[in-house]
């Protein structure tokens, strides 16, 4: 299959058409094989506009997403970046591309050593997985410039904003379905936050999260 023929129409067709025109995201887009960090038995679906599963019943976010995130994150050469979810390491890559040093942490120790193999393919070598639950943050290299949170949360809990550097963004999905809303959250100050939400989406829970608490009359 001419991979790069697809790549360059999913940009035109899908990232672009979301408003995603930021040259360092798009050429970042361009230079990462998404095709190499999916699933074989998805690769000639591999810029295709659907969420595409992987193992253990997760999915790797559209394209449009992915892409629309980084630009939403505005990282640069020197940010510190927090992934909770790293998947199949796609996202982390593309992270890493724009960033200074990125930790994902992945509870999956399966998905976590595939992740590690498609990035030293890639040869990306400043992002580090982490086996863990990072449904509390991860607090050993905060704070961080950016936090990007790839499963759904019904609330946003407050340790994630309290890991982030002043300045530094948060980008988190907020809800539960087909309610969510991918919000980002940007820390003004020490004791100050910005939030508004971009789109609505869906994606699979957080693990590990706790249910929101009922309300009692």
């Amino acid at each position: 299959m001419d991979f790069d023929t697809l790549r360059r129409t999913m940009i035109d067709t899908q990232i672009r058409t979301w408003d995603v025109l930021d040259p360092r995201v798009l050429a970042i887009v361009t230079e990462v094989k998404r095709e190499l960090f999916v699933p074989t038995a998805y690769r000639h679906l591999a810029f295709a506009d659907f969420a595409m599963p992987i193992a253990h019943g997760e999915y790797m976010w559209t394209p449009k997403m992915e892409a629309r995130v980084l630009q939403e994150l505005d990282l640069q050469e020197n940010h510190r970046v927090l992934e909770i979810g790293t998947g199949t390491g796609y996202l982390t890559a593309l992270l890493a591309r724009l960033a200074g040093m990125v930790h994902s942490i992945e509870d999956r120790s399966d998905l976590a050593q595939q992740a590690e193999s498609h990035l030293r393919v890639q040869d990306i070598h400043n992002a580090q997985i982490h086996v863990g639950d990072g449904s509390a943050g991860w607090d050993r290299h905060a704070p961080y410039d950016a936090i990007c949170i790839t499963g759904s949360l019904p609330v946003l809990p407050d340790i994630f904003k309290e890991q982030l550097a002043v300045g530094g963004r948060l980008l988190a999905i907020v809800g539960t379905g087909p309610a969510m809303r991918m919000r980002r959250i940007t820390r003004t100050q020490q004791d100050t936050y910005e939030s508004s939400d971009l789109f609505e989406t869906e994606v699979p829970p957080l693990r590990h999260t706790p249910a929101p608490r009922p309300f009692v009359f």
